[in-house]
């Protein structure tokens, strides 16, 4: 059963209203607020890099406000146990058994904060949630919530204290979500809004109200599913992963799992902007910000400042666009 055409557009309408309840409380980071919306409509999860004070942490509880979501935070540090984020099982004295105590990942959005400050031990106990959306404990799988996301946020330039995510994990995200430093006017607003007694921990009070629940949320993601896409496109998408892969800068390529995640992420962004089947304006679009985290370069090229994301231009310029 199809979500008729007016439905559509008022979920599309809602999803605007969402960035624009969100602006509310964040300033200069339109695109990230898109990005974290591609993602819940692709069901995938987010990688956000930025300095320290660029509105990680607000960008991701203003979003979910929006949303009506539920969300927790945990704080990873380098103490932190895999127990602490799926739960543990807990001695019930009265009942003389063990019980499960459900940890923070049991949400719709979890704001996993610093994620590279704990041991791959740990960022480990977020694999499974990530990929099969459960929870396994003393041989019983337990189902997450939906939607559920992951939103790592991760400091560029601090690496004392810091560990590496496993490529594993890496692969696991959807998008990576570079928060640059705002304009100079936007940093003004930001000035402006908190000498006018802005807070950023009442997002009430700010005025961002919830503009669409999870039951909407679920009907877009499954209109974003049936977005068509026609096998020339599909071509394209193949052709660019494999020049990732014969770069001769690039130790790893594009994986199978990347192809997937990028055709799914132009999916909700032909969506957002209401066509039938995706472009390769669409597959280009989401290029960067579903393949700069899933490449890892050769030494040689790390020492001369190859960027990735200046390899992944490269090589939307040179592929063949279908027409």
């Amino acid at each position: 059963m199809t979500t008729p055409a007016p439905a559509l557009d008022t979920l599309r309408q809602s999803l605007a209203q969402v960035r624009t309840e969100v602006g509310k409380a964040v300033v200069g980071q339109d695109g990230a607020v898109t990005g974290l919306i591609i993602a819940l409509l692709a069901r995938g999860h987010v990688l956000l890099e930025g300095v320290p004070g660029v509105a990680k942490t607000l960008l991701v509880r203003a979003l979910s406000h929006a949303l009506s979501l539920d969300t927790k935070r945990v704080q990873f540090t380098p103490d932190l146990m895999p127990g602490d984020v799926t739960g543990s099982l807990v001695y019930d004295t009265a009942e003389g058994e063990f019980e499960f105590r459900r940890g923070p990942v049991f949400t719709n959005i979890l704001l996993a904060d610093e994620i590279n400050r704990t041991p791959p031990k740990t960022q480990s106990a977020l694999l499974e949630a990530m990929e099969e959306r459960q929870v396994s404990v003393d041989g019983v799988s337990l189902p997450l919530p939906e939607p559920f996301i992951v939103a790592a946020t991760m400091n560029p330039i601090e690496y004392e204290g810091t560990y590496t995510l496993p490529e594993a994990q890496l692969d696991r995200f959807l998008l990576k979500l570079v928060l640059d430093i705002p304009e100079r006017d936007a940093e003004f607003e930001v000035l402006r809004r908190h000498a006018t007694g802005f807070n950023p921990r009442d997002l009430a009070g700010a005025g961002v109200t919830a503009v669409l629940g999870s039951d909407g949320l679920a009907a877009a993601q499954a209109s974003v599913a049936s977005v068509g896409s026609s096998p020339d496109v599909l071509a394209y998408i193949v052709d660019l992963a494999r020049a990732t892969r014969s770069s001769p800068s690039v130790r790893l390529g594009v994986s199978p799992r990347g192809t997937t995640a990028l055709l799914a992420s132009a999916k909700a962004w032909a969506w957002l902007g209401g066509y039938d089947s995706i472009t390769p304006d669409h597959v280009q679009a989401m290029v960067l910000p579903v393949w700069r985290h899933r490449i890892q370069l050769r030494p040689e090229a790390e020492l001369e400042g190859v960027s990735v994301d200046a390899i992944l231009r490269g090589i939307v310029q040179q592929i063949q666009v279908p027409i």
